[in-house]
């Protein structure tokens, strides 16, 4: 009999293709033992993540930047992925646990669509996500944590829902916003003190951006808008009509935008 559950599926036939019982990084083979405590910290981590509900949806943000201790290991590590049509996940913690737990959870829920030959509901889905957290135990005491934030939008209530979790694989429901990573502290300060459940989406995503830059001035191991670079945020929206990325192109006319006004801010403040 199949199993509509790939990641089961992967846990009881092939348990050696999941990263709970080895991890490659640059060639070396990482197994859950203690004595591989200094490779670890060697593994490049993400942050900063962020979601918001807005009046028509809901917003799911990353800022790109990967850290190794207080060096920069990567500019352009993509943190917010499409799960499907109608929801996406964002990553923060070891980067390449994150990236392999994401990929994991899409075709998780591909293989269960092809085989009940339905889409599960959006709790069925965080649901899903909080098993695989579960399964991810042993490695995130060794430091390889995951902290996801699962955000969609609910056909059945009209309405966008965020989810965010623990390292145990504990949910949670945000009726809000909500942000984690080394920045997200700071993030969420922007968040509560602008934010309003009834925004339109213009200014939604400017909110979004603000915080995430907010995080980045405060924060070392978030990276903020790169103008040299041409390195901006990930974003996406997700409305009753699907899921869509900002373009950068618009992203970066919002920070030029904000950046404007903050420095004619400053430069009232001097005189």
């Amino acid at each position: 009999m199949w199993n509509s559950s790939f990641y089961d599926f992967l846990t009881s036939q092939y348990p050696n293709m999941l990263s709970q019982s080895v991890l490659k990084y640059d060639g070396e083979i990482l197994t859950n033992n203690a004595s591989h405590n200094e490779s670890i910290k060697n593994i490049p981590f993400g942050t900063t993540i962020l979601a918001m509900k807005y009046r028509d949806g809901v917003i799911i943000a990353g800022d790109r930047m990967a850290t190794e201790g207080y060096q920069v290991a990567a500019r352009r590590v993509e943190k917010v992925y499409r799960c499907d049509d109608y929801s996406a996940i964002a990553i923060s913690g070891a980067a390449g646990a994150c990236i392999e737990m994401a990929r994991l959870f899409q075709i998780e829920l591909e293989h269960y669509e092809k085989l009940e030959g339905m889409h599960l509901t959006l709790d069925g889905k965080a649901n899903k996500l909080s098993l695989m957290l579960r399964g991810n135990l042993p490695l995130a005491m060794q430091g390889l944590i995951v902290i996801p934030i699962f955000a969609g939008y609910d056909l059945s209530k009209n309405e966008g829902r965020i989810y965010k979790y623990d390292i145990t694989g504990g949910r949670y429901e945000e009726t809000e916003y909500y942000s984690t990573g080394s920045g997200g502290k700071d993030a969420r300060s922007t968040l509560k003190k602008l934010y309003s459940a009834d925004m339109p989406e213009d200014k939604a995503i400017s909110l979004a951006l603000e915080a995430l830059y907010d995080a980045a001035e405060e924060d070392i191991g978030t990276g903020g808008p790169d103008m040299i670079r041409g390195i901006y945020p990930t974003l996406k929206m997700i409305r009753k009509t699907g899921i869509a990325d900002l373009d950068e192109e618009t992203i970066e006319t919002v920070y030029k935008r904000m950046i404007a006004n903050r420095q004619k801010s400053h430069k009232k403040e001097k005189l």
